[in-house]
């Protein structure tokens, strides 16, 4: 083989090999931007706090816009309609969405998401805290067990990140 044949093939070659470089490296950008999930309104992790920091940013507050990180602890499972966060002091926060304008796979749990709205302190009533059991798909006896009001921290979602 002549060198001139040698050098056309090397270059054909280093030519197909680059373009198998840039296919693969745009194959991991897409899967990355496709193993996140966007919800709600359009938002962005920047400067989102994990979740375990809202008690102390809540005191002295009844409400606080912010954007927060964490683990799905669980969601509901009929429609996906709300989900929990661990606080991190044994308590969960729940998850709704405003308006009601969207829904969170039901399968979501276990995965880490960046939610963006506004956390409030309230009291929800035991009408409630039973339907939120039965959604979560809890034993009647367990739903039975509920008798008082809960305080708790709550947060309305505009916008969701699962991961």
């Amino acid at each position: 083989m002549t060198l001139k044949l040698q050098m056309f093939k090397l270059k054909k070659y280093l030519f197909t090999m680059k373009k198998l470089v840039v296919a693969f490296a745009l194959f991991l950008v897409s899967s990355w931007v496709m193993a996140q999930k966007q919800y709600g309104e359009k938002i962005t992790e920047t400067n989102a706090v994990a979740v375990a920091e809202l008690p102390k940013l809540m005191q002295g507050k009844k409400t606080l816009d912010t954007k927060l990180t964490g683990k799905i602890e669980s969601v509901c499972q009929k429609k996906g309609c709300w989900m929990q966060l661990d606080l991190g002091n044994g308590q969960k926060m729940r998850v709704k969405f405003k308006d009601y304008a969207f829904f969170v796979p039901k399968d979501a749990a276990g995965k880490q998401v960046v939610i963006e709205g506004v956390a409030s302190k309230e009291t929800i009533d035991v009408a409630t805290l039973k339907h939120y059991a039965e959604d979560a798909k809890k034993s009647k006896e367990e739903i039975a067990k509920i008798t008082q009001p809960k305080e708790e921290i709550s947060f309305e979602a505009k916008g969701v990140i699962i991961k």
